[in-house]
């Protein structure tokens, strides 16, 4: 279940609570008792960074990096010989 932050207009208490997204927004304030609670957006707790975490992920046996695989199998790129824009700047 995700954790949503909450902020009181009245007193300006904040606070976490984690609560399914299914569940309606919590109204009052555990520290003034007035029912003027928002939701509040933040980041998300967890980042997805970094290359190629799936391929290597789960996998077993040959499969276990498939962008090697691939790349070993694929032709030689042809920079240095003119065909590429990157050569010709």
């Amino acid at each position: 279940m995700p954790f949503y932050e909450y902020r009181c207009d009245t007193c300006g208490h904040e606070m976490e609570i984690m609560q399914k997204m299914s569940d309606p927004p919590v109204a009052e304030c555990p520290a003034c008792g007035e029912p003027h609670l928002r939701k509040l957006i933040s980041a998300a707790g967890f980042r997805l960074k970094g290359g190629g975490w799936y391929e290597t992920d789960f996998k077993k046996g040959a499969k276990k990096n498939v962008h090697e695989t691939a790349s070993k199998d694929a032709p030689a790129p042809a920079c240095g010989s003119g065909a590429c824009n990157a050569c010709q700047s």
